[in-house]
């Protein structure tokens, strides 16, 4: 009889690989083969989950069980972008690995993949050539051919994008003081500012000039410099678009959830969430229609790459059904709801400096204290209180609960404690 998926252990230890001498060899017990020849690795061929999953890629991208029901898929490639909320769903992919014990692809010392250089399988912690690994999801500037190495050849590839209009006012909010050539900008209104005449500004050879221009394009390991009619924009749109099977929205959060369930033969109860790292609403700038499109105009090519994937998301949205979405999703929300009159205080995220215990206080932006977080009841029952202080875990803090020594992080925040910024 086959083993129950949800009781086994996937094995955490590097599966066999054979190099041009085969009896020098090694293999466990799961019968898994990883090739190398000379400096030439072929990819992992199967999950390192005790059996491969029985989802299967259909021409259309879409994931659909192969009988008459599916296992979860646990092989996982998630492509954090930047300001889209991706914060929220690492949190739903970490409890996802820990119920199904998977091994992840983690970062060493820091929280992203060494971004804004392109990744490279040696960033992984602890990597050895031969390992296998069901999930990366933390931050890095994606190189296909080397993530390609890293996972079994089955993987889902998911990932999300946000208006970007909405991100280049959240990403110069959040990263400006981190980009030099931005101290210049006078006035109290710098992002009004800077888009009346941007190209006066900006300096494509700037020190982290790419947070402000074309962010997402940036992030898939594409040039962010490009005119938008340039040919290279498409060739871009199109790799994107052949290696990930799932393309979610920001302003479609919970429709992009129910696709994601769906297409991963998850339970609704593998997608229950809390919006973590959100802004306190003062710090948020309203864009006038004239603002947005000056932001729009200067991430041109963000713009072309949200728009084909805005067409392919509802595309998917149909081939689920309108009316059965509608229901999924009224269900989602209902459920939300109720976890949050379970573990949340007040029912609410609240202001950094309201936030009682230090192990729920989110990472901050240089210089203020904008981000929102929770604090935990009191009486939750002891059912249910560590699933509630796992969905309210900010990203660091539960990294470093999953084993990750995040040393340079940890160094850079005390560096900006004691410099107050």
């Amino acid at each position: 009889m086959a083993e129950d998926f949800h009781n086994r252990v996937v094995d955490s230890t590097p599966h066999c690989y054979v190099t041009t001498k085969p009896e020098t060899s090694d293999c466990n017990l799961s019968g898994h083969f990883i090739l190398t020849l000379t400096s030439i690795t072929v990819p992992v061929p199967y999950s390192c989950a005790h059996r491969p999953s029985r989802l299967r890629p259909l021409a259309n991208g879409s994931l659909l069980p192969s009988g008459p029901s599916c296992s979860p898929q646990v092989d996982i490639m998630f492509m954090k972008t930047h300001k889209t909320a991706s914060s929220t769903l690492l949190n739903i992919l970490f409890r996802f690995g820990e119920k199904h014990r998977l091994k992840f692809a983690f970062p060493n010392s820091r929280n992203d993949f060494f971004y804004p250089s392109l990744f490279q399988r040696s960033q992984v912690k602890d990597y050895r050539p031969g390992m296998c690994f069901n999930v990366i999801c933390n931050h890095l500037r994606f190189n296909a051919a080397e993530v390609a190495r890293l996972l079994p050849v089955d993987t889902s590839y998911v990932t999300i994008l946000r208006d970007p209009a909405e991100l280049f006012e959240s990403s110069f909010h959040y990263f400006s003081r981190l980009v030099p050539f931005t101290w210049k900008i006078s006035g109290d209104d710098k992002l009004t500012e800077f888009l009346r005449e941007p190209r006066y500004y900006f300096d494509p050879d700037g020190f982290n000039a790419f947070y402000l221009k074309n962010l997402l394009f940036f992030d898939f390991g594409q040039d962010n410099t490009l005119e938008p009619d340039d040919p290279r924009v498409e060739e871009g749109i199109r790799s994107i678009a052949e290696r990930f099977q799932l393309v979610m929205l920001v302003e479609h959060f919970e429709e992009s959830l129910i696709l994601l369930k769906d297409a991963l033969c998850w339970e609704m109860d593998d997608v229950l969430f809390f919006k973590l790292n959100a802004r306190v609403g003062s710090s948020v700038s309203t864009l006038t229609p004239e603002l947005r499109a000056k932001a729009l105009d200067w991430n041109a090519v963000d713009w072309k790459l949200y728009r084909h994937f805005n067409h392919t998301f509802w595309k998917k949205v149909d081939a689920y059904g309108r009316r059965r979405m509608s229901e999924d999703v009224a269900e989602l929300r209902r459920r939300n709801a109720e976890m949050a009159s379970v573990c949340i205080e007040g029912g609410r995220a609240v202001e950094a400096g309201s936030i009682r215990e230090s192990a729920m206080q989110p990472w901050q932006p240089i210089g203020e204290k904008s981000i929102m977080g929770y604090n935990l009841k009191e009486d939750v029952d002891a059912a249910r209180r560590t699933l509630c202080r796992k969905m309210l875990t900010p990203e660091l803090q539960y990294l470093t609960e999953l084993g990750v020594n995040l040393w340079i992080t940890r160094l850079w925040g005390r560096v900006r404690g004691l410099i107050n910024w």
